[in-house]
């Protein structure tokens, strides 16, 4: 094989976006349409928070990304598949048996997008200096959430504005996931093209028997836990996002439903105005500050600010559940704190994945990893509609800053390198 090379700066920040992308339509633009499509709190956060199972078993089947063809080619026929299940969801939409149909093409979205994930994290740390992860991390992580914001603010804007201007919601967004389906056939193309090919010719020729393979996930597995205070860093893993597993199912509804019932009132088209404008620039901005500040401090002192701020800027939901602000600058000014935080937050979240993943096996080692991290928002999710509409708005935010406790907790039986990460110099292996 022919090696090539690639500018990382031509497709990392297009790789992480459309590795974004397809986790926020699942996750989260799935809750504002079916929102939308007038079903209950409780039946949204149970039906979507069961799409993160890809995401939390992807492990079973990373072995085989490792060992068959290359990263790069899952990577494109993936995004093929993603863009093929978009097309899907926008054809059943108006139909009788919508929910059914919709939910079966977003499995096929969530499995594609999963198997997606395991090919570009593991590509990101193949094709790049271990240098140049660190330099990186903070570019990836703000184009990931670029693409989540995307989903969350342009692409909600543009299906409100189909609302009003077809007077159909069903039609309105079929015909946004026919214009995501199209987007995603050009990132198809695009990293065809950009994606360089890095890796050698004798990664495709191991052994492929199933006796082979089995045995790579055998000692992929028995790496992993026996990794030093594995217990203590899983258990992390699962309770970094435990606050915002719940808060993510209920943001939407909450700006969403009317005033009597506890909510903001808002239309389609303003709840993507708020994370379109003010949410995306603050989040660029906090992803690109925690970069820096990641480098220049390393992780082991800048994870309890991190965590700080990805759980203390939900407070903004508890103002807001209390006073039911009707001036949209307030409730931008909201937005705009909390994705700061977020952005700045969930970066140390994402080195900490990479420094815990370092050995033989550092591809399957983190989709082991975001495995437990899928975990930790599926469970918790799954629970959060029937507890809001048990307890309402204003009680629920409150429980879900309680939820930002145990993390805490936890942080300091923690052991990193102090110099990980720092001066992008990154730590030794484990």
């Amino acid at each position: 094989m022919k090696s090539t090379f690639r500018s990382p700066w031509k497709w990392v920040p297009s790789l992480y976006f459309a590795e974004g992308l397809p986790y926020v339509i699942v996750m989260s633009v799935a809750v504002l349409m079916y929102k939308r499509l007038e079903l209950s709190n409780t039946e949204i956060a149970l039906y979507t928070s069961w799409l993160y199972l890809p995401w939390v078993i992807k492990p079973l089947w990373s072995p085989l990304v490792d060992i068959l063809k290359t990263k790069r080619w899952w990577i494109v026929v993936m995004q093929l598949l993603i863009g093929a299940g978009m097309a899907g969801i926008g054809f059943t939409l108006q139909g009788p048996f919508f929910l059914q149909a919709s939910l079966s093409f977003f499995w096929l979205m969530a499995f594609s997008s999963a198997t997606h994930d395991i090919a570009a994290d593991g590509f990101y740390m193949l094709g790049l200096k271990d240098y140049e992860q660190a330099y990186f991390v903070g570019i990836r992580t703000t184009f990931y959430r670029i693409a989540m914001i995307s989903g969350q603010g342009l692409l909600v804007i543009l299906a409100g504005w189909l609302e009003v201007r077809t007077g159909n919601i069903p039609l309105a967004w079929g015909i946004t996931f026919y214009i995501l389906s199209a987007v995603f056939v050009l990132l198809f193309f695009w990293h065809r093209h950009s994606l360089p090919r890095v890796e050698k010719e004798s990664q495709l020729t191991e052994d492929r028997s199933i006796r082979g393979i089995m045995k790579e996930v055998s000692d992929t597995f028995l790496s992993f836990f026996s990794k030093k205070r594995v217990v203590v860093a899983l258990i992390f893993i699962l309770l970094y996002r435990l606050a915002e597993a719940q808060l993510a199912k209920l943001t939407s509804p909450f700006l969403l439903d009317h005033v009597d019932k506890g909510g903001l009132g808002l239309s389609t088209g303003e709840v993507g105005f708020a994370y379109g404008t003010v949410g995306i620039l603050a989040l660029v901005v906090g992803g690109i500050l925690s970069g820096l500040f990641a480098s220049r401090v390393g992780l082991k002192r800048a994870l309890f600010w991190m965590l700080l701020s990805l759980n203390l800027p939900d407070l903004v939901y508890v103002y807001m559940a209390y006073a039911q602000p009707d001036s949209l600058w307030i409730i931008n000014l909201c937005v705009m704190i909390e994705q700061m935080g977020y952005g700045f937050g969930f970066t140390g979240f994402s080195l900490f994945l990479i420094y815990f993943s370092e050995g033989k096996y550092k591809t399957a080692h983190y989709a082991l990893c975001t495995a437990f991290m899928a975990l930790g928002m599926m469970i918790p999710g799954m629970a959060a509609g029937w507890l809001q509409e048990m307890m309402g708005y204003r009680m629920f935010f409150l429980w879900v800053m309680i939820c930002t406790i145990p993390a805490f907790l936890i942080l300091p039986l923690l052991k990193i390198h102090p110099e990980f990460g720092k001066k992008i110099k990154l730590g030794p292996s484990h």
